[in-house]
């Protein structure tokens, strides 16, 4: 069996667990129409019925789909967003979810990052993944430095961590593929300090240079570092001041996921952490904006409540 043809039977059969009497919904766009194929055609041994939808790309993460794929997501048991742009922060997302669908989002998903991640050791990222959200459940804050001048603090009280694992058999799960990673919202208003992005962002994908953010009072209120860290401003500010938000909090824990520019992959990769910008209202925090960018750092140096969880990248659990 070819390593893609292993990888998309893993996706199906373990991680959504989808059974022979269900219906599959695939959502592809223009720009990504080669993933959402193969998915489709994949699916349709398996399931009952399987359902391919294209739509336009859409121009920004958390940008809503068409009312009518909203409408079908809505109606099926497991759904696969193989979109050129993120959907996991949408209404219709959570929707979807609160109606019972298993929904995988897959942003920016390519053959070649379906064949090298998906086909992993779900149990380890699970067990790693229980490790760390004991840790951080019931914590109250988190410090963050790097040698490239990172000295972040924010709150954590309250917030609860969640582990994105990849296997989700029950209603309503949700899970990104490729998956690997813990993530929380940081308590809103709470975020300080300063900010060196060194990895990926977003829509720009890998950084030339680093991108040097001051944040203040939760909200980032200045960047620097040439072109890449105006484009993100200028992204960030066609949604008004709530896409500024310190939103996201996450660590990578897929071994076999790479820093390439695509953020999908990049915030699931090891020795990273993540913080994104804007909508955190999904896993528990308050703000509600149409975007969603995150930024990876590599080898950072990760304290809780004063305890160290990383060093240089190296998980200390």
């Amino acid at each position: 069996m070819k390593k893609i043809d292993r990888a998309v039977k893993v996706a199906f059969e373990k991680c959504l667990a989808v059974k022979r009497n269900e219906n599959v919904l695939v959502v592809t766009d223009d720009a990504n129409l080669e993933a959402g194929r193969v998915l489709y055609c994949a699916a349709r041994p398996l399931c009952h019925d399987a359902v391919l939808m294209t739509m336009p790309e859409r121009e920004n993460n958390g940008q809503e789909p068409p009312d009518e794929v909203a409408a079908a997501m809505l109606k099926s048991d497991a759904v696969f967003l193989a979109t050129t742009k993120s959907l996991s922060h949408t209404r219709a997302r959570k929707n979807a979810s609160k109606s019972g669908a298993r929904i995988a989002s897959m942003p920016g998903i390519t053959l070649d990052m379906m064949s090298r991640t998906l086909d992993v050791d779900y149990g380890r990222m699970e067990s790693d993944g229980r490790r760390l959200c004991k840790i951080l459940n019931g914590a109250s804050e988190i410090s963050i430095k790097t040698f490239l001048g990172t000295d972040l603090t924010f709150s954590i009280r309250g917030r609860r961590a969640e582990p994105d694992t990849g296997i989700i058999p029950y209603p309503g799960g949700f899970t990104n593929l490729p998956a690997g990673e813990v993530y929380l919202a940081p308590v809103e208003g709470t975020a300080r300090g300063r900010l060196v992005v060194d990895g990926s962002i977003g829509d720009t994908g890998l950084l030339k240079k680093p991108i040097e953010i001051a944040i203040s009072d939760g909200f980032a209120e200045g960047m620097r570092g040439g072109r890449e860290a105006r484009n993100l401003w200028n992204i960030l500010s066609v949604h008004g001041k709530l896409a500024f938000n310190v939103a996201e909090f996450g660590i990578g824990i897929n071994p076999r996921a790479e820093i390439t520019g695509n953020i999908l992959e990049d915030e699931k990769a090891l020795t990273t952490i993540h913080i994104a910008f804007g909508d955190n209202s999904g896993f528990g925090g308050r703000i509600s904006v149409p975007s969603h960018q995150d930024g990876i750092i590599r080898d950072p140096s990760v304290w809780v409540d004063g305890k160290q969880l990383m060093n240089k990248g190296k998980l200390k659990i």
